[in-house]
């Protein structure tokens, strides 16, 4: 091996952890595979009975019910449960919608109102420059907002996620909202279930693109860290030096003493 090898693997090595990382924090921060399931899942079951037998009551008790198991289930394996307890938010609101008006794609439009509303989300923050996947991305990676004026790199990278998501949500509604008004339930139910996991995926995708190519972030709580050891560190070292200026000064005083003493005997 040359030396000129030596840093192509190192810059190799740095990038594949740099994936690595993001990888990992994507996959805590949007749920992995159980959190696309608990997802889907009710959804799915809803449009599924109401295909069969059209029963809204039994449709949206199904659903509801089977979101209430998943955050049994994550309770008992002692697991995070904000996925699921956001699943069961969110088709609480839908079955309330639906049973109000007495119309099943109502079921839907709970979901629908939310989708439309983080899409704006996105894209009025990317345009604050404060990008929404920022604020949500940044405590996973232990930078919490340090890329926003220490990282210019990452903001640029935070920024085009946040344009990717909210865009790629804009277009989901652009489709769901009129099949709302113009497709019967079970068209907008299957469409809609459709559209749950492929888009959610490329905003993914996109994302960790954008970050895998970022710089990497600066760990802020490794730093207070630090400050707060060197603090402690300078505190024991200054006690320390009182302590024995202290007992030099309390020796010389005794030895003046003696000799007073020795002059006057």
């Amino acid at each position: 091996m040359t030396s000129l090898d030596k840093p192509t693997e190192h810059t190799e090595d740095a990038e594949q952890d740099a994936r690595a990382v993001t990888e990992a924090a994507l996959f805590e921060a949007f749920g992995g595979v159980r959190g696309m399931i608990e997802t889907v899942l009710p959804g799915l079951l809803f449009v599924t009975i109401y295909t069969i037998n059209k029963d809204l009551h039994l449709s949206a008790i199904a659903a509801l019910g089977v979101s209430l198991l998943l955050v049994v289930v994550r309770l008992v394996m002692k697991d995070t449960v904000k996925h699921a307890f956001s699943g069961v938010f969110g088709v609480a609101f839908g079955v309330v919608f639906a049973m109000m008006t007495g119309n099943a794609k109502d079921f839907y439009l709970p979901g629908m109102l939310y989708t439309l509303g983080l899409a704006l989300a996105y894209i009025i923050t990317t345009l604050a420059g404060v990008p929404l996947i920022g604020l949500m991305l940044g405590p996973v990676f232990k930078e919490n907002l340090s890329w926003r004026t220490r990282n210019p790199g990452r903001k640029k990278a935070y920024a085009k996620a946040s344009w990717a998501w909210g865009l790629i949500l804009l277009a989901k509604c652009a489709i769901l909202f009129p099949l709302y008004w113009w497709a019967d339930t079970t068209q907008l139910g299957w469409v809609l279930v459709t559209l749950k996991i492929p888009p959610f995926l490329l905003a993914v995708w996109l994302t960790w693109v954008f970050l895998a190519k970022a710089p990497p972030p600066i760990d802020v709580f490794a730093e207070m860290e630090a400050e707060e050891r060197a603090e402690r560190e300078r505190k024991e070292a200054a006690a320390a030096e009182r302590d024995g200026s202290g007992g030099d000064a309390h020796g010389a005083h005794g030895e003046t003493q003696s000799g007073a003493r020795h002059r006057r005997d």
